[in-house]
């Protein structure tokens, strides 16, 4: 048999002095418990206060933030409200829109009418118009000039075609004379009115027009600029170019795009109208860029090598009318042929003339 090793606690007795004491250790259900509080809680307290502890040692900056950010400040006073001003650009356009509207209530204003105009020009109310009330009307009215004369005011000129006037004199047969009454009835008009902008409620613009209109002349007819193409001459059937366009914009306007795409340079695309205006196409003009001479031209340059020209044609009607038209093409050679590599916008302008460099004399 094994030994069995056993434990016995042993005291000091009175009897047995030489003996000393031994301390009695306990291992039953209250040896965790040390002055009343248990070593296991013990544990827990002391592993909280280190999480709080680096909970502040983490928290230190941001309650430093918050703490200087709570700080009051002083600042300076604030600066005092202006009332806010209407735009130029938007002003210009809410001007020329009235006036619009003011020159088409004023055309076909008669007696009674007063109020209408006074919307428009606030003194109108206490007017006295002649005429029926829409005897006369405008059609066709466009801004064709608008400028700034102040700071708040834009003078706005209107076309318009004034329609349902009577003339009564016979038309004039005299050379020179002026046109009759007849004629100018159906001429385009022009007028011209002052409208002052100003800020209105909720941040809109308000308008109203200084004046009635004033009928004034037709804006002058701008120069037109130098192009680059030359001199506009017939377009020969032989001629590269013509059988390039005519191909292209025949099935452009008549053939709704059909087959578009073979007449087009790699990487060129272009949508025709549809359904198809017209039912033939007749090329008759042609002015190409740098072109001075009138010689033929039967052959095509190398591949890559690009052309402007403007193109006059006739295209005629599903109604059997021909109506002029100018297209402003840019061609590209590829494979001893004439592609059409660009619808242009507008015809291309010629560069401005340099000033001539004086000489200096000895």
């Amino acid at each position: 048999m094994s030994p069995v090793l056993t434990s016995r606690r042993k005291q000091a007795t009175p009897a047995d002095p030489q003996l000393p004491a031994v301390q009695e250790t306990e291992t039953g259900p209250d040896a965790g418990w040390v002055a009343g509080w248990s070593t296991g809680a013990q544990a827990n307290s002391a592993a909280l206060m280190r999480w709080l502890v680096w909970g502040l040692i983490a928290l230190g900056p941001l309650l430093g933030a918050l703490a200087y950010l709570s700080i009051p400040t002083t600042s300076a006073a604030p600066a005092p409200k202006t009332a806010p001003s209407a735009p130029a650009a938007s002003g210009g356009q809410g001007a020329a829109g009235f006036a619009t509207l003011f020159i088409a209530a004023y055309l076909s204003a008669g007696r009674g009418d007063e109020p209408k105009l006074a919307a428009y020009y606030p003194p109108a109310a206490s007017m006295q118009l002649d005429g029926v009330s829409g005897q006369h009307r405008g059609e066709q009215l466009t801004v064709v000039r608008l400028r700034q004369t102040d700071t708040s005011v834009w003078s706005v000129t209107v076309a318009a075609r004034v329609t349902g006037a009577t003339p009564t004199a016979t038309p004039s047969t005299q050379p020179g004379a002026s046109p009759s009454p007849a004629a100018a009835a159906d001429a385009v008009r022009y007028f011209q009115v002052p409208v002052a902008i100003a800020p209105g409620a909720g941040g809109a613009t308000a308008y109203t027009a200084l004046a009635l209109p004033a009928e004034v002349a037709a804006p002058e007819r701008a120069k037109s600029p130098e192009l680059v193409y030359g001199a506009m001459r017939p377009a020969l059937p032989t001629d590269p170019r013509t059988q390039a366009v005519t191909s292209f914009l025949t099935s452009y306007l008549t053939k709704g795009g059909a087959e578009l795409d073979r007449y087009l340079a790699p990487g060129t695309r272009l949508t025709a109208p549809s359904p198809a205006p017209y039912s033939g196409v007749a090329v008759d003009l042609l002015a190409v860029e740098g072109e001075t001479g009138g010689e033929p031209v039967v052959s095509v340059p190398g591949d890559s090598t690009t052309l402007r020209l403007l193109v006059t044609l006739r295209a005629t009607g599903q109604d059997g009318i021909r109506l002029p038209l100018t297209y402003a093409l840019t061609l590209k050679a590829r494979a001893d042929r004439w592609e059409i590599s660009g619808l242009d916008g507008a015809p291309a302008l010629a560069p401005p003339a340099q000033a001539p460099v004086p000489t200096p004399t000895s």
